[in-house]
């Protein structure tokens, strides 16, 4: 099932996407939980599910404005240098345990907004990913367990401002510019991915591939990050992890490719959907 946030008349709610349409089922949980994230968070997941299995489409997708699909998630987890290509071409050694930064919620937008590149800088880059939310509270899981605790799969991008990125050895500078990443267009709950390691990604920039890869060729698989990360600490339902990009970025082509006002960028997920955004420079 395909679960979104978004904001219809005004009203931000939740719902389940069904072909070209939206049903609002926010709006049956709304004294409960006012957002997906909070019914994630209570276990209300499953009859989040039920309830959208029943229900109709009310408006078409043309009138809704995607949100991220968890909106205010309790931590944004990302991970990098994670695919083998990637490492490659960015002239780095393959690290020995995972590689995490974190970016802030308001860094991202949703489907089909815009996102910004800063006046401070034009080295505006894109990363194709697959994220994944959490779906139960955990720690110390072991990895032949994990993929029991996701709650589904989105595609995402961890637009980076590489020149800021590379102010100091730390990656958070550049990666938590306001409105320059996103989420979406929705959360494909976790029994239609059977297997997240036979996905194909692919980024297109005004239409032009830019990073092709299927998700077996990451570094930390999805369970051994889960492994990894609630070893640190108690994984918290709602938490968002993007999981790494693949090789073909802007910084690493030359001359290098960086995003402007007027480009489109679309991350494109077997299984999940599409990721599409339009570039806008901040006013």
């Amino acid at each position: 099932m395909k679960l979104l946030s978004y904001r219809h008349n005004g009203h931000d709610t939740y719902g389940v996407a069904i072909e070209d349409g939206v049903a609002d089922v926010g709006r049956t949980f709304s004294d409960r939980w006012p957002s997906l994230a909070a019914a994630i968070a209570d276990g209300g997941l499953d009859e989040v599910v039920r309830a959208g299995a029943n229900k109709a489409a009310e408006v078409s997708i043309a009138e809704i404005e995607f949100l991220p699909t968890i909106v205010v998630p309790p931590k944004v987890i990302c991970v990098g240098l994670n695919y083998k290509s990637h490492i490659e071409e960015m002239g780095r050694e393959a690290p020995a345990h995972p590689m995490l930064f974190a970016r802030y919620a308001d860094s991202q937008v949703g489907h089909g907004q815009p996102m910004v590149r800063p006046k401070v800088s034009e080295h505006f880059d894109f990363e194709g990913e697959l994220a994944f939310v959490i779906g139960r509270a955990g720690r110390h899981i072991a990895a032949k367990n994990a993929l029991d605790y996701i709650a589904g799969y989105a595609c995402f991008n961890d637009g980076s401002i590489r020149d800021y990125q590379r102010h100091t050895t730390q990656f958070m500078p550049g990666k938590t510019f306001w409105h320059s990443g996103a989420m979406g267009p929705w959360m494909v709950t976790s029994d239609e991915v059977p297997d997240p390691a036979a996905l194909s990604l692919t980024t297109r920039l005004n239409g032009t591939v830019m990073q092709e890869a299927t998700t077996d060729d990451l570094l930390f698989d999805i369970p051994a990050l889960i492994e990894y990360l609630s070893k640190i600490a108690p994984l918290v339902p709602g938490t968002v992890v993007a999981t790494g990009t693949t090789g073909g970025v802007g910084a690493g082509r030359t001359p290098p490719v960086w995003m402007k006002a007027g480009d489109v960028i679309e991350i494109d997920i077997s299984g999940i959907g599409v990721l599409r955004n339009p570039i806008v420079d901040e006013n």
